[in-house]
């Protein structure tokens, strides 16, 4: 297994966001990971990110927490929220603007679900949280 140093990223415009996208590619979570606190205006998951960065030919997963704040409204398609325990892939988080300097981050997950966040400003966390493990499958991609 590789050394492993945690990431902590910080994004806060469109080009951070993409940074943070390529890192988490792949990540697997449950539904039951993914919180809206209103009153914090606060968007928090916590997933399995794969370690892209490792490289190597033993691959390795990781836990990662995520958090977006100035968050006015969340709204979800094609997840069911009541499904805790279903488990969901990230495939991309962008930025769609809108009156600067907000807009809304859209978390794409595979199946075509999706989580759209209205706003204030792009003001997101990423931050590793515990040691990695191997894992024997790496993700793969259709062309």
């Amino acid at each position: 297994m590789a050394e492993t140093t945690p990431l902590r990223l910080l994004a806060e415009d469109a080009d951070d966001l993409a940074v943070i996208s390529a890192a988490l590619q792949d990540s697997i979570g449950k539904i039951g990971d993914i919180s809206f606190d209103a009153r914090a205006r606060r968007l928090t998951l916590a997933l399995n990110r794969y370690r892209w960065e490792a490289g190597g030919k033993a691959g390795e997963r990781i836990r990662t927490g995520l958090q977006l704040g100035g968050v006015l409204g969340v709204k979800s398609r094609k997840l069911r929220r009541d499904a805790k325990g279903a488990v969901v892939e990230l495939l991309s988080i962008t930025f769609e603007p809108g009156e600067t300097p907000g807009g809304a981050v859209v978390f794409t997950f595979a199946g075509g679900g999706d989580l759209r966040a209205e706003v204030e400003c792009v003001d997101l966390v990423l931050a590793d949280v515990s040691p990695a493990w191997p894992t024997p499958r790496t993700p793969t991609h259709a062309d």
